[in-house]
């Protein structure tokens, strides 16, 4: 049985991921890592790109689909 998501095609050009900003907690949970590590990220500039809309933090998807190819690169050229 098709879902919704199998029939827009938008979906295969963003990676599955989701057609808003992600929050902090969103990245943690997409990585499996703990919450601070996300902060750790974003304070040591190691992690995905991230940007401030007032006080809250946002993560736009498609930096995040860059940042993950980016390390995807990196590690097939270091192996």
């Amino acid at each position: 049985m098709a879902t919704p998501r199998d029939l827009d095609p938008r979906a295969a050009l963003r990676g599955g991921l989701p057609d808003r900003y992600l929050t902090p907690d969103d990245i943690a949970e997409m990585f499996e890592v703990p919450l601070e590590t996300v902060y750790q990220w974003r304070k040591k500039r190691t992690g995905p790109p991230g940007f401030r809309i007032g006080k809250h933090l946002r993560y736009d998807p498609a930096d995040v689909r860059a940042y993950v190819d980016q390390c995807k690169h990196a590690d097939a050229t270091a192996a």
